[in-house]
């Protein structure tokens, strides 16, 4: 019997307990983001930096954490695991108490600069009405990752104002090109950047021409998840952003749907679509393809729209600072950061 599997069952043992013997974090009213509400930058991210690991969704292991700090050492920085993280409680790294208490515990911590997801996985909606916002932006950092780390990102940016991080999770497969986008943005930041897709990439022009707007957006799923509650995204004149991975086009259709009975694509500046992973009907399947799919909810649109932009369950990522101002030029498949993400 391995290590990794005694300590699962000692998580679980301990979580179980956790449930019986003590509530889960207070849950306050739902927050209201005042509208003037500064956006709030993080301090970029220094050579010998401290970065804290946590697993606010899905339970990880030993070789990723391992993996997660080789990767963080190799951009010359230093990590350090959250006290919890090895936790299992169902498909969680542990119980809801226990994940917002170390998210808690690195904002608050003077010595960590950053704070990077693990892994995506699921669970991180049930963090987001436990999470204290004012702590967090009373402490702002840089918070990095994807998938589900989406309800983190857009919980934070409309109730604690923090621009927050869509790229690679810690334990991901580093490639050159998400390695430069990621310290172009995170380490070395411009005041403007342009950034250019991966070359395998074929991105498909639906609609031309040039937008600037917010950044917002994220994995499919979960803003589909969020419409409706306190911490929808308000794609409204912005760039939206989506992406997905092992969905087929009838649960893809059923989602953008979703999103345009509650806000209206027409609304956003620009709708930008990454590389879907694994998201074509079977073969053999009647089913529309993955493209047209797309298609019935782009092509009525007035405003640039494009897909296959080199983000998404992939390796060769770019990082999205979430909030900041951009312009998508759909032609070139080009976006522009028009301010730098952090200060």
């Amino acid at each position: 019997m391995s290590g990794l599997f005694s300590r699962r069952q000692f998580g679980n043992l301990l979580a179980a307990a956790a449930l019986g013997s003590a509530a889960l974090p207070a849950t306050a009213a739902p927050p209201s983001r005042r509208k003037s509400m500064r956006l709030l930058k993080p301090a970029r991210l220094r050579p010998g930096d401290l970065v804290g690991i946590i697993a606010p969704g899905g339970f990880t292991n030993e070789a990723a954490l391992a993996k997660a700090v080789a990767n963080i050492e190799s951009l010359g920085l230093r990590a350090r695991l959250g006290d919890n993280v090895h936790y299992v409680y169902g498909n969680y790294a542990g119980t809801v108490e226990q994940r917002v208490a170390d998210l808690h515990a690195m904002f608050l911590d003077p010595e960590i600069k950053a704070v990077w997801a693990i892994r995506g996985g699921s669970g991180c909606i049930s963090l987001l009405e436990h999470l204290d916002y004012k702590l967090i932006r009373a402490h702002p950092k840089v918070l990095v990752g994807y998938s589900d780390i989406t309800c983190l990102h857009l919980a934070l940016l409309k109730h604690a104002g923090l621009v927050s991080f869509h790229g690679p999770v810690a334990s991901s497969t580093f490639s050159e090109y998400a390695v430069t986008q990621l310290q172009n943005v995170l380490m070395t930041p411009h005041d403007e950047y342009t950034i250019e897709m991966y070359a395998e990439h074929a991105p498909r022009t639906v609609h031309g021409g040039v937008a600037t707007g917010r950044l917002i957006g994220g994995n499919l799923s979960l803003v589909a998840a969020l419409t409706g509650t306190p911490y929808a995204a308000d794609f409204k004149d912005a760039i939206l952003y989506l992406e997905e991975v092992n969905e087929e086009p009838y649960r893809i259709d059923r989602m953008l749907t979703q999103l345009q009975l509650s806000q209206g694509f027409r609304n956003a500046a620009a709708v930008m679509i990454g590389v879907n992973e694994n998201c074509e009907a079977p073969e053999g399947d009647s089913a529309l393809s993955l493209d047209d799919t797309l298609d019935q909810h782009l092509q009525p649109l007035t405003r640039p729209a494009g897909v296959g932009y080199s983000f998404g369950h992939i390796r060769n990522q770019f990082t999205i600072p979430v909030g900041i101002r951009a312009r998508l030029d759909a032609d070139r498949h080009t976006l522009t950061l028009l301010e730098p993400g952090v200060s």
